[in-house]
């Protein structure tokens, strides 16, 4: 426990210190996390590589890592999505439940993407840098940007589907914040302006007539109810509809779906 909040004051922390000493900030930064179970998931994830072809692998958060729960109730059934989309396509979750762009930074550069070659990673972080950790939509920019970095260095012949952070009901700076950094984001990543790297923003799936879609979030069924920001399985799976057509051309296959 004391190692955990000693890790957390350091994430917290090293915004000043980067300002100082003019390194990165800390979103754009490796910072391992001393949970026991991100410790152990971590290694499995690395044992996992060895065990047959990769053509697409998922990097994230707990939205990605998600796809792993099974049901009942429906709502948190999520293994049918992946096998419909992705099933037979030898797909990697390395989706991480509390990631922030620098969690997958030290990942990353930690072996999680080590001697294998997909045809396609796709990337969805950032959710978690607007939550506790609370960093500027600037430093959530650079992260992102750290992300796809690294996992073009790492996978040089691999091509990046980069997602903008999904839409959330969490409070007015989230949503904010979250808007702003997904038109940076188009900025420097739509249109192709980088190659091998294409960038789509998601987030009008889980809209209906301008306000968020509460139905399509886990987190209002909860017990007690918390702020959306998880989609349901229904909403993986429009998401999951959304990013098919581009995908498919990505992987170089037949389109997937219902």
């Amino acid at each position: 426990m004391i190692r955990r909040l000693l890790v957390s004051l350091a994430c917290l922390l090293v915004p000043f210190a980067s300002l100082a000493q003019g390194r990165p900030p800390a979103a754009a930064q490796p910072i391992e996390r001393a949970d026991a179970w991100w410790q152990q998931r971590h290694r499995e994830k690395l044992a996992e590589l060895h065990r047959g072809p990769i053509d697409l692998v998922f990097l994230g958060d707990s939205i990605t890592q998600d796809y792993e729960k099974a049901g009942p109730p429906a709502w948190r059934d999520f293994r049918p999505v992946w096998e419909r989309y992705y099933g037979d396509r030898h797909a990697l979750n390395l989706g991480f439940s509390g990631d922030a762009t620098s969690h997958l930074l030290w990942r990353i550069e930690h072996g999680e993407v080590d001697g294998i070659a997909p045809k396609v990673a796709i990337i969805l972080i950032g959710a978690n840098n607007l939550g506790r950790l609370h960093w500027p939509t600037e430093d959530d920019i650079r992260g992102v940007e750290a992300v796809v970095v690294a996992t073009r260095r790492k996978l040089p012949h691999t091509k990046v589907l980069l997602l903008g952070i999904l839409p959330s009901e969490r409070t007015e700076w989230a949503t904010r914040t979250t808007i702003d950094t997904n038109r940076a984001l188009a900025a420097i990543y739509g249109g192709n302006k980088v190659p091998d790297v294409t960038y789509l923003d998601i987030g009008p799936v889980f809209m209906t007539a301008g306000r968020l879609n509460q139905s399509l979030y886990l987190d209002p069924l909860l017990v007690p109810p918390e702020p959306p920001l998880h989609p349901t399985a229904e909403g993986q799976a429009r998401m999951a509809a959304a990013i098919e057509p581009t995908l498919a051309r990505l992987l170089g296959d037949r389109p997937h779906g219902p």
